[in-house]
């Protein structure tokens, strides 16, 4: 079967320096144990819940030694610490600084950028597009004034009743849905007029990811979302092209496809359509579109 890849697929920016940040920090560990040097290479390594987004690397990184969910309580002086790529809670990071241990931060420059964006517009209530659990929306959270709101459909959005004379900013978590998020700024501007005010906080690398995706329709018979199940912005992009009509799968390998996923595949006709998310490695793309190739 002949495969269109798409150009934005794979590790975005943020992601890149994130994986780049912690591999260094292996390698160093790996170096001070080997020669017996004393410092931060006698502690553990540890990122407080996955570095990025996709389980089949972090698999690797726990093999590396790498801690995931270590308890900011516990922490030691020797220990050594990389803040995620999506950011931490702004208490969480005080809390690592007092510990002692050691602190590299990782986080996205553009999840840091909308973090003080959202902290500089704290005065008002902040309506936050996004997933309520998500681990970067707890960060942007922290950064805002006690009255917050976090919506993930414009239904949710509607059922909002605005306070009387409030001041409003909407922002977004950084990969979320943008043609949704211009929606809710139509809305919210209707509604509260210049008690509004937009923060732009979605990137331009899951914008690009999106256009590509949606620039797929009627070129390509099915699209096959490659990238962790427990990533928010590769689920998007499936949800992006079935929302756009494209037959779509989200998988992480190639074990994940059942039968009659690829009897539909196969039966939309050539060629299909390959996209990623921002945390998923090339490798990992490799492997999937040798996949569908060898159909």
């Amino acid at each position: 079967m002949r495969v269109i890849r798409a150009k934005s697929a794979g590790f975005c920016l943020g992601v890149s320096l994130a994986v780049k940040c912690l591999d260094r920090e292996i390698e160093e560990r790996g170096a001070r144990l080997r020669t017996g040097a004393a410092g931060r290479g006698k502690g553990r390594l540890i990122t407080l819940g996955p570095i990025i987004h996709n389980p089949l690397l972090m698999r690797s990184y726990a093999g590396a030694g790498v801690v995931c969910d270590g308890d900011p309580e516990e922490l030691r002086p020797e220990d050594r610490v990389v803040i995620r790529a999506h950011g931490i809670p702004r208490d969480v990071e005080e809390k690592l600084r007092k510990s002692g241990a050691g602190l590299v931060d990782a986080t996205c420059p553009k999840v840091k950028k909308a973090q003080l964006a959202i902290g500089e517009a704290k005065d008002g209530v902040l309506l936050l597009f996004g997933e309520k659990e998500h681990p970067e929306v707890r960060g942007l959270i922290s950064y805002a004034g006690p009255r917050a709101f976090v919506f993930g459909t414009l239904d949710e959005l509607r059922a909002l009743v605005p306070e009387p004379g409030a001041d409003y900013c909407l922002a977004a978590q950084t990969t979320q849905d943008r043609e949704i998020f211009l929606k809710a700024g139509e809305y919210l501007r209707a509604r509260l007029g210049g008690r509004l005010r937009v923060l732009d906080t979605i990137c331009q690398a899951t914008k690009a990811r999106q256009s590509e995706v949606l620039g797929m329709r009627g070129k390509v018979g099915s699209l096959v979302v490659v990238g962790g199940f427990n990533s928010g912005n590769t689920r998007r992009l499936a949800e992006v092209a079935r929302s756009a009509g494209i037959f779509a799968l989200h998988v992480e390998q190639p074990s994940d496809f059942a039968q009659n996923d690829l009897q539909k595949i196969k039966a939309g006709g050539e060629p299909a359509g390959v996209s990623a998310g921002a945390s998923t490695p090339a490798e990992q793309i490799d492997e999937i579109c040798g996949f569908l190739e060898s159909l």
